[in-house]
């Protein structure tokens, strides 16, 4: 059994530090608005009021939050995870989204306080975190890898090692600037298909045949086919946000602009998904691009 603290009880973390729990592990967590922990406190887990609680006597400390902001804040300050007293050689595993530029500096305060640091983006579904079935984006010291997986493969069934800290969010953030690029794309193409009078459903099915097919494809298509998005009345589950989409993309901007990368089509893709956060709809599933395309007649 792993003492663990985790911090941020999202539609991600939730599923992830269930799996946990699951597994025998003892959990504290923190999220920012406490009543989203509730099913994991009658699970077992203990409710921390701030991060430095949950993180304090903890051998690894796992967070998945929206930013870079939300990650400072949980990390940093005498509050912040990196503040509390831990087990020795504690692990800091970050399974956020974020960028760059802050997994590096935030690699360097965590091993300035001693802790192990392990860049480990995730990627999958809501549903993929809850059956353990996500896979890790890593950045890491071997050792340190192969020890923290004795405890992450509760909730992952595949890891891959991209090389040291960093590496395994330069893979992620080019990972979603390609799914945003096919997100818009795919939007493009459903919307001139409306216009041309075929049906939407019967266009998705065929696409997910197609050459053009890929896992975020045949999922957006469907979903758009289907107005499966929040708006108004019309209420789904949130996959992933357009204001996330749109943060991811200009991690990923921001990342290739340091390589010296041109990026004509994430461009394209930033564009889209700026015009949907500007028009209000920053909290809606990701697939209500289809409307920006649709109001660009």
């Amino acid at each position: 059994m792993v003492k663990i603290a985790f911090l941020g009880t999202g539609n991600m973390g939730t599923g992830m530090a269930k799996c946990l729990i699951g597994a025998g592990h003892s959990l504290s967590v923190y999220n920012r608005t406490a009543e989203k922990a509730k099913t994991l406190v009658r699970l077992g887990a203990s409710l921390a009021a701030t991060p430095r609680e949950a993180a304090t006597g903890a051998d690894a400390v796992i967070a998945i939050v929206a930013d870079d902001k939300a990650s400072a804040s949980i990390w940093l300050g005498d509050d912040g995870a990196l503040a509390a007293a831990t087990n020795a050689n504690p692990f800091a595993i970050e399974c956020s989204t974020l960028s760059h530029d802050w997994v590096l500096e935030l690699a360097g305060k965590a091993i300035d306080q001693g802790f192990r640091y392990i860049d480990c983006p995730v990627t999958g579904i809501p549903e993929q975190a809850e059956a353990g079935a996500l896979a890790l984006l890593v950045g890491a010291d071997d050792g340190d890898l192969k020890e923290a997986e004795l405890f992450l493969k509760a909730f992952s069934t595949e890891t891959i090692h991209f090389g040291p800290v960093g590496a395994g969010t330069a893979y992620k953030l080019m990972v979603n600037l390609m799914g945003a690029v096919q997100i818009a794309g795919a939007a493009e193409g459903m919307a001139m298909a409306e216009k041309a009078g075929l049906d939407p459903g019967q266009v998705a099915d065929a696409l997910g045949r197609s050459a053009a097919a890929s896992r975020q494809v045949i999922r957006t298509t469907k979903r758009m086919a289907d107005d499966g998005h929040k708006d108004g009345g019309h209420d789904r589950d949130i996959t992933f946000s357009g204001k996330l989409r749109l943060k991811d993309v200009l991690y990923a901007l921001r990342l290739a602009d340091k390589l010296g990368q041109k990026t004509p089509f994430g461009d394209t893709a930033q564009g889209a998904f700026q015009k949907l956060v500007d028009e209000g709809w920053e909290e809606m599933n990701e697939t209500k691009i289809i409307d920006v395309l649709r109001s660009q007649s």
